[in-house]
C-alpha cells in the first residue's frame, strides 16, 4: 500500500468513484504530509457494492463455518505479523500514540483468533418434542448483507469486531470506514484479501456521511452496524435495517 491514490474495493476489483471526486487524507500532526487521496463515493458505488455482496452471499453462506474460521485464523496471523507497520500507519494517519496504536491492532489480532474459534461453535439446539412423530431442532443461519460503518478513533479494532463476527457467521459485508482513517482501513482489507476472503464477501467503499447514508438506505442491506449522527449532533447506534 505505497500508492498515494487509493480506490474502493468492490466485487474483487479496485476502482475509483464514477464521479471522479476525491478527498484528501492528511497527517493531523503535520498537515503537509499527504497520506493519499480517496474516492468520494456516492449512490452508484453503494449500488455496485450491494449487488456484489448480495450475489456473493449464497456461496459464502454455504462454506462450512469451520472453513470460514480458518480464513479468520489466517487474518489474525497476518495482522500479528504486520502489527508494527499497521500501528505506524495508524499513528501517522489519525494521531494515536504508537503504543496505543499497537494495542488497537492487537485487539484485531485477538478478535480474529476468537472469531476463528467461533467457526467451530456455531451450534444449533435440539429440544424434546411433545409429539411422538416430530423431531425439534434449530440451526443458525446468516443474516445476509451487513453494512459496517466505523469511527476513526479505533480504525482497526472496531472494524474487526464487526467484520470478523459477520464473516465467520456467513454474512457478506460492505465496509465504509471513517474518512479520517481510510488508509488504515484499506490496509486491513488488503490483509483480509491476502488471507483468502473471496471477492464480493468484503467490499470497501470510501466516502463521507452521504456515502454511509446511501449504504444504510439500500434495500439489499439486511443488517447495519455503525453510528449515525443526527442533526442535533448526537450519535445513535444503528443495529438493524427497518
Amino acid at each position: 500500500m505505497k500508492q498515494s491514490v487509493f480506490q474502493n474495493y468492490i466485487n474483487g476489483c479496485w476502482s475509483s468513484a464514477r464521479s471522479g471526486k476525491t478527498f484528501e487524507d492528511r497527517n493531523p500532526a503535520d498537515r503537509r504530509d499527504l497520506i493519499g487521496t480517496f474516492p468520494l463515493s456516492d449512490a452508484p458505488e453503494i449500488e455496485e457494492a450491494a449487488k456484489a455482496a448480495r450475489q456473493a452471499f449464497r456461496d459464502w453462506s454455504l462454506v462450512p463455518a469451520p472453513q470460514r474460521g480458518l480464513i479468520l485464523h489466517e487474518i489474525g496471523r497476518r495482522l500479528a505479523e504486520q502489527k508494527e507497520a499497521l500501528a505506524h500507519l495508524m499513528t501517522r494517519e489519525m494521531g494515536k500514540v504508537l503504543e496505543e496504536a499497537r494495542g488497537d491492532v492487537q485487539e484485531a489480532v485477538d478478535m480474529a483468533f476468537y472469531a476463528a474459534g467461533e467457526g467451530r461453535r456455531l451450534f444449533g439446539e435440539t429440544t424434546p418434542s411433545e409429539l411422538p412423530n416430530k423431531f425439534c431442532m434449530s440451526v443458525r443461519r446468516p443474516v445476509g448483507v451487513c453494512a459496517i460503518i466505523t469511527p476513526w478513533n479505533f480504525p482497526v479494532a472496531v472494524p474487526s469486531w464487526k467484520l470478523f463476527a459477520a464473516l465467520v457467521c456467513g454474512n457478506t459485508t460492505i465496509f465504509k470506514p471513517a474518512e479520517d482513517a481510510p488508509a488504515t482501513a484499506t490496509k486491513l482489507v488488503e490483509i483480509m484479501l491476502e488471507s483468502g476472503v473471496p471477492p464480493g464477501v468484503i467490499n470497501l467503499v470510501h466516502g463521507e456521511g452521504r456515502t454511509g447514508r446511501a449504504l444504510v438506505q439500500h434495500p439489499f442491506v439486511d443488517l447495519v452496524h455503525g453510528l449515525l449522527r443526527s442533526r442535533a449532533g448526537d450519535r445513535r447506534p444503528l443495529w438493524k435495517k427497518s
